[in-house]
């Protein structure tokens, strides 16, 4: 016997088909979904605040000028517990009137202690950033032309050496063997502290020898080409008679050799 539903205009209807989910709408179900995530942590870790802009978030700046305040306020510690020790010391180290008399000619020519006499100042700094050439037949500054290099402050240090200098100060930092003198960018490292335009270097020694090797740096001749052409800082002062402080950091030296 035949099933009614082989027969056409029976009142029997056919099962109904199952209805297929489209893999299109899966998808873009599981996309709004994550999204939503997304804005739930966003709000979550941005705690009411705009994450773009929050003045509380740290830039990599604020972190290195922090990072040398630190370093600084532990060079003062360092230097005042070398001179507790250096008091402990003295009160009975067995030493002759002669040994502690070289003792102290080599702290001093080594820069830990504090030195004393005529000095001069040297100062520069950045041209202004709207400088044009001041002369004709020179180019247009380049950005590199108006900012202080690293070259140019080595050039200032050595030609006080050469001088004779008996002392050398960086900014507020005494200068010793091991100082290197770096720039990262426009800005000074020294000695794990950081320092911004304008720069002193103040040397302790005879005035006038120190301004003379000063002037007869090649270095800073080809330096002077540019204070005078795109207004980069540039001042020679007399300090008269100033104490330059200890150096009060650590000595990191990996070879030595006794002084004669």
């Amino acid at each position: 016997m035949s099933n009614s539903a082989d027969f056409p205009g029976t009142e029997s209807s056919p099962a109904p088909r199952p209805r297929r989910v489209r893999p299109v709408r899966v998808l873009t179900a599981g996309i709004f979904a994550l999204a939503g995530l997304l804005f739930f942590i966003s709000f979550d870790t941005a705690k009411g605040t705009n994450i773009r802009t929050d003045a509380s978030l740290l830039k990599l700046s604020d972190l290195i000028h922090e990072r040398s305040r630190k370093n600084g306020e532990l060079d003062e510690s360092n230097g005042a517990l070398r001179k507790d020790v250096e008091a402990l010391a003295e009160r009975d180290d067995g030493s002759t009137e002669a040994e502690d008399a070289k003792l102290a000619d080599l702290e001093e020519r080594a820069g830990t202690q504090e030195l004393k006499g005529k000095a001069i100042t040297v100062t520069l700094n950045d041209a202004p950033p709207d400088a044009t050439a001041k002369l004709p037949g020179y180019p247009e500054p380049q950005p590199d032309y108006l900012v202080i290099h690293q070259q140019d402050l080595q050039a200032v240090v050595n030609a006080m050496w050469q001088g004779g200098a008996e002392g050398i100060q960086v900014m507020d930092q005494r200068l010793i063997s091991t100082s290197a003198v770096r720039c990262v960018g426009n800005t000074l490292i020294l000695q794990g502290r950081v320092y911004s335009p304008p720069y002193t270097i103040t040397a302790v020694g005879e005035p006038e020898k120190l301004k003379k090797a000063l002037a007869a740096s090649p270095a800073i001749q080809n330096y002077m080409v540019y204070v005078n052409v795109y207004g980069l800082g540039w001042k020679v002062e007399d300090e008269g008679t100033k104490t330059l402080p200890g150096y009060s950091g650590t000595v990191d030296l990996h070879y030595a050799e006794p002084v004669d």
